[in-house]
């Protein structure tokens, strides 16, 4: 069956994501922390809003695929549309009570290209404290509602985002430039596109709901992300069938900043 998204399915769909935002951030402060089999974190607010989205599109978008951290559902390889959700990324710190946190859901075509995102951040935000990205495929970024004009000046690394795991993987003693950690992958590729003086980002190996939707953004910007050994990063069966993190770490940004990345933080042999 053929999944069609049409506009008014796309505009139902990003209230349904801006709602979960905003019902995140009114249960943040009586939220319940409990742990994974893996040792990772998980609310009882993120296997609720999972249920939420799933439900949403499963209804609306029928045939679609539905790749969520929290729920295992079949996938289907011809499908139009996979949809990559991860109800709050940022688990840790928003059990916590910190601000950097994203209800972020991806949209992949047919040929598993990332071609839209909703991610809604209601604590954090653009000098306010409020972030609602919208990309629809094939339609302008839009960010709070209004259409989001790229930064210049985004080839040399000056300041760069990652994981907090990144300083035991990489070689910085040829970077003097700045680090940024926020606790959530989303936020870390989002803040390349939405931030005038941040360029770069490495990615500790995660899965594809870690940076399906912010990956959708960068490319809105001709950004991009590839493996640590140059090789292109695609969304394989490893990562979607599978639910498997991908196979190494990540540079991200534009062509130019990937390249000097792969030179100034390479690798710890």
């Amino acid at each position: 069956m053929k999944a069609y998204l049409s506009q008014r399915t796309l505009d139902e769909l990003a209230a349904v994501v801006a709602e979960s935002g905003a019902w995140a951030r009114s249960m943040q402060s009586s939220v319940h922390r409990s742990y994974k089999s893996d040792g990772t974190p998980v609310t009882e607010v993120d296997v609720e809003i999972s249920r939420r989205i799933i439900a949403h599109i499963e209804e609306h978008i029928p045939g679609a695929n539905i790749v969520s951290e929290e729920n295992l559902t079949p996938f289907d390889p011809t499908a139009e549309w996979t949809f990559v959700l991860d109800p709050i990324d940022g688990t840790d710190v928003y059990s916590q009570g910190m601000p950097c946190w994203a209800v972020a859901l991806g949209i992949l075509d047919r040929n598993r290209e990332p071609v839209g995102a909703m991610i809604s951040a209601p604590r954090w935000g653009i000098g306010e404290e409020e972030l609602f990205i919208r990309l629809d495929p094939g339609a302008p970024l839009l960010i709070n509602g209004r259409t989001f004009t790229p930064y210049p000046d985004k080839d040399v690394p000056h300041q760069i985002t990652m994981g907090s795991s990144g300083q035991r993987y990489f070689d910085f003693s040829s970077y003097d430039g700045k680090i940024r950690i926020f606790g959530s992958a989303i936020l870390h590729l989002l803040a390349l596109v939405i931030y005038p003086h941040m360029q770069g980002t490495i990615v500790q190996t995660c899965y594809a709901w870690d940076v399906a939707a912010a990956h959708s953004v960068m490319r809105s910007v001709s950004m991009d992300l590839e493996y640590i050994d140059g090789s292109p990063f695609v969304y394989d069966d490893r990562l979607l069938k599978e639910r498997k993190s991908f196979k190494m770490a990540l540079y991200g940004g534009s062509t130019a900043c990937i390249s000097a990345l792969r030179r100034l933080i390479p690798p710890r042999p």
